[in-house]
C-alpha cells in the first residue's frame, strides 16, 4: 500500500464518506409505537489516507452509560485531524433500552445474546443482524464499551480472548492495569467479531445508569492508545506512563449465602487475602450477622453497590493474579493518574466501615 495514497470514499449503510471528511449515518432500526421513526446514530470519521477501520460502540446495553461519553470525547478529539483509515463511533447501540434506561430490548432480550441475529427473527435478532451487517462486518478492529450491571461496579478492566494475537495486542495496547482472559460468549458481538478474524476487546468500568469520571478518562486514554496502536493516530504529544496489564488467571464471584442488608467492607481495587471478611449479610431486625469470607487471594474488580440482597446474588469478583502485591500497587497507581481522589469505577464514597 502506499504511505501517501488518498483514501478511496468509506461506504456504511449506503452512506459514501468522502476522504478526510465527516458523517453521521441515521440507520434506520424499528419505529415506536407512534409511529416514530427509531433510528442508531453511526458516525464516521474518514482520514485521508487509507487504514485500519476500527468500531467503537456503547450502549449494546442500554442502561450502560460511560460508554456513550466516552465515544462523546473520542469525537472530539483533535488529533483526529490526522486520522489514518476510518473511525466507526457508535454511542448508542441499543436505542430501544437508552430511551427507557433499561439494559434490554422491549421484548426483554439481552441485545449481546442475539448476534448474528437474522432479518426474519425476533426484535433482538433483527438488530443484531441489522448492526452486524450493515456495521460491523465494514470494520476491521473493534472496541465494545460496556459498564457493570445495575446496582454493580466493574473496576476498569479488559476482557479478552487472548488465544487472538492481533487481539491480545490491543487488549496490551488499551493500557488499563488488568486483563481477564474472557472467553466468548454465544450471541455476543465479541464472538460473531472474532468469528470472522475481527480483532475485539471490551472495556468494562463503572455502574449503569451512572457516570463515572475516572472510568471515563480511562476509557478516553485506552480507545486513543488503541488508535495510536494500529498507527490511526500519530504517537502523544504529552506520553504519559506506560502501564504493563497483568492477565488475570481466573476470577469467581463470592455469593451472598443469606437474605439480607449488606455491608461491604472492601473497596474496588483492594487486594484481598483468603479468609479475609470483605462484608457482612444482618437484618435490620435483629443484631445477628454472617460474615462474608474471601475463599481465595486476589484484586476486587466488581462488586454490588445494594445493600438489600437475596441468597444467591453476586456480591464480590475477586480476579487473582501470580503476584497480588504488585497487581494492587499498580491499580492504585493508576487510578492516581487518572484522577486523584476519585474511586475507579465506584461511588467516591470509602466503603461502610464495621
Amino acid at each position: 500500500m502506499n504511505a501517501d495514497a488518498l483514501a478511496k470514499p468509506f461506504e456504511l449503510a449506503g452512506v459514501s464518506v468522502a476522504p478526510g471528511k465527516r458523517a453521521v449515518v441515521e440507520m434506520p432500526a424499528a419505529q415506536l409505537y407512534t409511529n416514530t421513526p427509531l433510528n442508531i446514530p453511526v458516525h464516521v470519521v474518514h482520514g485521508r489516507k487509507p487504514g485500519p477501520v476500527l468500531l467503537v460502540c456503547a450502549a449494546i446495553h442500554g442502561d450502560e452509560l460511560n460508554g456513550v461519553e466516552i465515544i462523546r470525547r473520542v469525537l472530539q478529539t483533535q488529533s483526529l485531524r490526522s486520522l489514518r483509515g476510518t473511525l466507526v463511533a457508535v454511542p448508542v447501540v441499543n436505542v430501544f433500552g437508552f430511551i427507557h434506561k433499561s439494559r434490554y430490548l422491549p421484548d426483554r432480550r439481552d441485545l449481546n445474546r442475539c448476534f448474528p441475529g437474522s432479518e426474519s427473527g425476533s426484535l433482538g435478532a433483527r438488530m443484531a443482524n441489522l448492526f452486524k451487517t450493515q456495521v460491523l462486518d465494514c470494520c476491521t478492529h473493534a472496541i465494545d464499551l460496556h459498564t457493570g450491571a445495575i446496582y454493580r461496579s466493574n473496576l476498569p478492566q479488559i476482557r479478552a480472548n487472548l488465544d487472538s494475537t492481533a487481539t491480545a495486542e490491543m487488549a496490551h495496547a488499551f493500557g488499563v492495569p488488568l486483563i481477564l482472559n474472557s472467553v466468548l460468549r454465544d450471541g455476543t458481538l465479541r464472538e460473531v467479531a472474532e468469528a470472522q478474524n475481527i480483532p475485539v476487546i471490551t472495556y468494562e468500568a463503572g455502574e449503569a445508569l451512572r457516570f463515572d469520571e475516572g472510568s471515563i478518562r480511562a476509557g478516553l486514554r485506552g480507545v486513543l492508545n488503541v488508535m495510536r496502536h494500529l498507527s490511526m493516530l500519530p504517537p502523544s504529544r504529552k506520553p504519559h506512563a506506560q502501564v504493563e496489564p497483568a492477565v488475570a488467571r481466573s476470577s469467581l464471584w463470592v455469593r451472598a449465602e443469606r437474605d439480607g442488608v449488606f455491608r461491604s467492607l472492601v473497596a474496588l481495587g483492594d487486594r484481598v487475602k483468603q479468609g479475609q471478611v470483605l462484608g457482612r449479610i444482618g437484618s435490620p431486625f435483629s443484631a445477628e450477622e454472617m460474615e462474608i469470607v474471601s475463599p481465595c487471594g486476589g484484586i476486587l474488580v466488581g462488586r454490588d453497590n445494594l445493600p438489600l440482597v437475596n441468597e444467591g446474588e453476586a456480591l464480590f469478583h475477586i480476579a487473582r493474579f501470580e503476584e497480588v502485591k504488585e497487581v494492587a500497587e499498580q491499580v492504585q497507581a493508576f487510578a492516581a493518574d487518572i484522577l486523584e481522589g476519585v474511586t475507579l469505577g465506584a461511588a467516591a464514597e470509602p466503603p461502610v466501615s464495621p
